[in-house]
C-alpha cells in the first residue's frame, strides 16, 4: 500500500501517550478493523534513596546509615490505544524517537502482531522497523490477556448499573486464587463465546454473526450517523419504546401467566411495521431506531451468552471487544440482558483494560522465553488512563480531549501472592470504607489529600537538596496529582473502588514517576537515631515492671509510638510545634475504656499456651519500630515465640522499609540479647512485605514472606496501624489469632466511629470460622468475642 494512502494527520502527544518509548526493548501489536494497541516493554529510570549502612564503629558512627542517591532501573509494561487509520504516524513515531542501540537491536527481530490487520499492515511493519511480523491467533492472544489481567490487577472486573450507587461495582477477582473457569464473550464485528478453563486450555463453544458490525451496518443503513459512537450517542438519548412493541401493546398489560412483565419487549421494531402506504407518513426518530437497534443485538447476544454459560455450568460471563470499549450504554443494556435472561443469577461482568486483551497476549506470546509467570505486574496509576464516566458519553467526539487511551504497568521481581493467614481470599475485601458509595467520606477525603499537597512538595524539594531540578518536578507533581483528584470528583471509579488506600498509592505513584522515590528518608533517619537512644532505658523500665504491669506498659508503648505518622495531617502540625516525643505521646493517648477494647481478653490469652510465630506487619520508622515493635516482639521471642517483621518493601509516607529494619535490628540487637540471639538463631526473621503502600493490601504479599509464613506455622498476626486495621484489614477474617492495633489519628474519622483524637482501637480476635464482607464502616465497632 503506498504510503500516501496512509492517515498521518495526528499530533501524538510525545510525553504522555508514549511514555518512556526511547528505552522500549521490544513490541507486540494488536490491529483491529477500528483501533490498534501498542504494547512495549522500556527500562525506566528512576531516583532511588538507598542506605549504606555506617559498619566501621557501631557505638560512635555519627550516623546509624547514610543516605545515598541512585538510579534504579525498572521494567515498565506500557499500552496505548489508538484510531487503527494512524498506525502509520505511530511507527514512524517509534522509529524516530528510539535510543540508537534499542534501533539497532530491533532489526531482523521478530515482533508479534495480532488482530485483522495484522496481514493488512504486515508490509508496512517491516519497512518502517525493520522486523519481522509473527502473527498470533487472536483468540488466543485474547484468553491470555484476559488471564493475565484478572491475576495481576485489583479491581479488574466489574459489574455496570446504571443509576447505580456506585454505577461501577468493582468484583474483588484479584484476590481469587482459582479465576477459572469462565465464559469470555468478544464482541467484535461479530461474536465469538470461549469456554476458558485454565491457562492454554480453552474452546469457542459458540457464537452468533449478529454483532457490532450488525449494528453499525444497520444503524449506518436506518440512521444517518457517521460512525459507531455517533451512533451509540444517537442510541443514548432515544426511546426504544417508540419503536418496540411491548407486552402491553399486545395483552394490553402483563401476561402473568408465562411471566412476561407489561415492559417486557415482544417484538423488536414491532411498532415500525407499516404497510407500503402507511409507511410514507411514518415519521420514526434516527434516535429511537438506533436504541431499539442497539438493545435488538444485546438481547440476543446476552441470551446466547446465558444459555451457553447454563449449558457449561459456568457463572463467570465476561464481555469485552470493540463493542464494549466502556461504554456505559453497551453495558447498561448487556447487564440488563444478562440479569433477564438469568432471572438475576448471573450478572456481566466487564474489564477495565478489556480493550488490550489482544495486545497483552501477543505481547506474553513474545516474551514466554523469559518466564514472564514469575514476575508480578502492578497497575501504575500516574501512567493509565481511567474508566470513561457515565457523563462523558453524552459529550460530543469534536469535544473529547484525548485521541490516546494508556495502560502501564510496574513489574515486582518477584511473584505477589495471597497471604496465607487469610481464611477465605476468594472473599477478601481489604478496604473498609468504599469511597465510591460514601458520598460524605469521598468528599472529606478527597478535600484532605487535596489539602495536604503543599506539605508533600515542600517534603520532596527538601528531600533533594543537592538536585537543580527538584523544584520543577515536584511542580508537574503537584499540577498532575490534583488533576487526578479532580478527576477522582468527576468520576470516583475511574481507576477502580475508590478508597484511602488507592488515593494513597496513587500519590505514591505520581511523586515516584517525578523522581521522588522517599521524600521522608532524611526524617525517618533523624527519628530512628532519636529513638534508639532511648531504647536500652526503656527496656530497663519495662523489666522492673510486674509480668501484668509489662504487658499493657508494652501494648501502651506499641500505641504511643504508633502517634508519629507523618501522613496525619493534625498529628504532623502538633510535631511541628516543638517537642513532642514518647512520653508526650503516652499521655496523649485515650484512657482505658478504649474505644475498641480487648485488652483483658489478650491478656487472658497471654497466659494460656506459647504461640508458635507471630507475625508483625510495621508501620512507622522512629519510635513506632523502635520504642513500640521491637520491645513486643522482645516480649513475645521471651515466651518463647518466633517472630516475623514485616516491613514495607519500597518506601511510603514515612513508614518503615526492609532495608531499614535490617540496619535497625542490628543496633537493637547491640541494646538488647534477648534480640541478638533471636536473630542468631532465626527465630526473630525480617521479611520485605511486598508492598509499596501505606495501607496493607494482603492479596499481593511477597512470595518469599508467604512461604516464610507457611514454614514457620505462624499462629497469630499483628496488623499495626491505621493504614494496616482499621483503613484496611477491620473486618478481615483470619485462620489464626489476630490483633488489629491502632491509634486514631484523623478527628474526622475518629468521630465519625464514636471516638475522638487518640481514641484506640485494640481489637484481639480468635481464628474465625466464617468471612465478613464489610464494605463500610458501623458507627461504632462491634466486637468478636467468639
Amino acid at each position: 500500500m503506498a504510503e500516501s494512502q496512509y492517515a498521518k494527520s495526528i499530533e501524538l502527544s510525545h510525553a504522555e501517550a508514549f511514555r518512556n518509548m526511547k528505552n522500549a526493548k521490544r513490541f507486540a501489536i494488536d490491529i483491529g478493523g477500528s483501533l490498534a494497541k501498542l504494547a512495549y516493554i522500556s527500562t525506566v529510570q528512576r531516583k532511588k534513596s538507598l542506605l549504606a549502612e555506617g559498619l566501621d564503629n557501631l557505638e560512635n558512627a555519627e550516623h546509624i546509615y547514610t543516605v545515598v542517591e541512585d538510579i534504579e532501573n525498572q521494567d515498565a509494561l506500557h499500552f496505548v490505544k489508538f484510531e487503527s487509520k494512524f498506525i502509520e504516524t505511530c511507527l514512524d513515531f517509534i522509529q524516530g524517537n528510539l535510543l540508537p542501540a534499542n534501533k539497532e537491536n530491533l532489526k531482523n527481530k521478530v515482533i508479534k502482531v495480532t488482530g485483522g490487520g495484522a496481514f493488512k499492515y504486515k508490509d508496512l511493519i517491516t519497512s518502517k522497523l525493520g522486523v519481522q511480523v509473527d502473527k498470533e491467533d487472536e483468540m488466543e492472544c485474547l484468553i491470555k490477556g484476559c488471564n493475565f489481567l484478572l491475576k495481576n490487577i485489583s479491581d479488574e472486573a466489574f459489574t455496570y448499573v446504571k443509576h447505580g450507587n456506585p454505577e461501577y461495582d468493582f468484583q474483588a477477582v484479584g484476590s481469587d486464587p482459582e479465576i477459572f473457569p469462565y465464559l469470555l464473550v468478544n464482541i467484535g464485528s461479530g461474536v465469538s463465546i470461549l469456554k476458558v478453563e485454565a491457562d492454554g486450555q480453552y474452546e469457542r463453544v459458540g457464537g452468533t454473526s449478529m454483532g457490532g458490525g450488525t449494528f453499525w451496518g444497520l444503524g449506518s443503513l436506518l440512521t444517518k450517523a457517521k460512525g459507531f459512537d455517533e451512533l451509540l450517542q444517537l442510541a443514548a438519548k432515544g426511546d426504544h419504546r417508540n419503536i418496540d412493541m411491548l407486552v402491553k401493546d399486545i395483552y394490553g398489560g402483563a401476561y402473568n401467566r408465562v411471566g412476561l412483565a407489561s415492559d417486557v419487549i415482544a417484538s423488536s421494531f414491532g411498532r415500525a411495521a407499516r404497510s407500503a402506504q402507511e409507511r410514507q407518513y411514518a415519521d420514526f426518530k434516527s434516535e429511537d431506531i438506533a436504541k431499539s437497534l442497539l438493545i435488538s443485538i444485546s438481547n440476543d447476544i446476552g441470551q446466547l451468552a446465558y444459555l451457553h454459560a447454563k449449558f457449561h455450568k459456568l457463572k463467570k460471563i465476561y464481555f469485552g471487544g470493540f463493542f464494549i470499549r466502556g461504554h456505559p450504554m453497551t453495558m447498561q443494556t448487556i447487564s440488563f440482558a444478562i440479569s433477564f435472561w438469568s432471572k438475576g443469577e448471573i450478572q456481566a461482568l466487564f474489564l477495565r483494560h478489556e480493550g488490550y486483551l489482544g495486545a497483552i497476549g501477543a505481547f506474553l506470546k513474545g516474551a514466554e522465553e523469559e518466564e514472564a509467570d514469575k514476575y508480578s505486574w502492578i497497575e501504575d496509576y500516574a501512567g493509565s488512563s481511567g474508566l470513561q464516566s457515565p457523563r462523558t458519553s453524552k459529550v460530543p467526539l469534536r469535544e473529547r480531549k484525548s485521541t490516546f487511551d494508556m495502560l502501564e504497568l510496574h513489574r515486582f521481581s518477584n511473584p505477589l501472592v495471597n497471604c496465607p493467614l487469610l481464611l477465605d481470599p476468594s472473599s477478601y475485601f481489604p478496604d473498609v470504607v468504599d469511597l465510591t458509595q460514601d458520598a460524605a467520606a469521598r468528599e472529606y477525603w478527597l478535600q484532605c489529600f487535596e489539602e495536604a499537597t503543599d506539605k508533600f512538595v515542600e517534603r520532596a524539594i527538601a528531600s533533594q537538596p543537592d538536585s537543580v531540578d527538584a523544584s520543577d518536578r515536584a511542580a508537574k507533581f503537584k499540577d498532575k496529582y490534583l488533576q487526578r483528584l479532580k478527576e477522582f470528583k468527576a468520576n470516583p471509579s475511574a481507576f477502580g473502588s475508590l478508597t484511602v488506600r488507592s488515593l494513597l498509592d496513587t500519590r505514591e505513584h505520581f511523586l515516584k514517576e517525578s523522581s521522588f522515590s522517599d521524600p521522608y528518608i532524611q526524617q525517618k533517619q533523624f527519628e530512628n537515631e532519636q529513638a534508639l537512644k532511648h531504647l536500652e532505658d526503656h527496656l530497663k523500665f519495662l523489666d522492673s515492671l510486674s509480668w501484668q504491669a509489662k504487658q499493657l506498659a508494652l501494648v501502651e508503648g506499641l500505641l504511643a509510638g504508633n502517634v508519629f505518622d507523618w501522613g496525619a495531617k493534625e498529628v504532623v502540625n502538633i510535631m511541628e510545634e516543638g517537642q513532642f516525643g514518647f512520653t508526650e505521646a503516652r499521655a496523649r493517648l485515650q484512657a482505658r475504656p478504649w474505644l475498641v477494647d480487648n485488652y483483658e481478653q489478650w491478656l487472658e490469652r497471654l497466659k494460656g499456651p506459647v504461640h508458635n510465630c507471630a507475625v508483625i506487619f510495621c508501620d512507622n520508622s522512629g519510635i513506632d519500630i523502635i520504642l513500640g515493635v521491637f520491645p513486643f516482639a522482645r516480649e513475645l521471642l521471651s515466651r518463647g515465640t518466633k517472630v516475623i517483621l514485616c516491613a514495607n518493601t519500597m518506601p511510603a509516607l514515612n513508614d518503615v522499609t526492609y532495608s531499614e529494619v535490617i540496619i535497625l535490628a542490628k543496633r537493637v540487637a547491640a541494646i538488647s540479647e534477648t534480640i541478638s540471639r533471636a536473630l542468631a538463631e532465626e527465630r526473630l526473621v525480617i521479611m520485605e512485605s511486598g508492598q509499596a503502600s501505606p495501607c496493607l493490601d494482603l492479596r499481593y504479599i511477597s512470595y518469599d514472606l508467604s512461604m516464610k509464613i507457611r514454614d514457620m506455622a505462624a499462629d497469630l498476626i499483628v496488623l499495626e496501624g491505621m493504614g494496616r486495621s482499621v483503613h484496611t484489614n477491620y473486618s478481615t477474617a483470619f485462620s489464626c489469632e489476630a490483633l488489629k492495633i491502632a491509634v486514631l489519628k484523623n478527628r474526622w474519622l475518629a468521630n465519625r466511629l464514636g471516638g475522638d483524637m487518640f481514641s484506640i482501637i485494640f481489637k484481639y480476635e480468635k481464628p474465625k470460622r466464617v468471612v465478613l464482607r464489610t464494605h463500610s464502616l458501623p458507627a461504632k465497632f462491634s466486637v468478636d468475642s467468639r
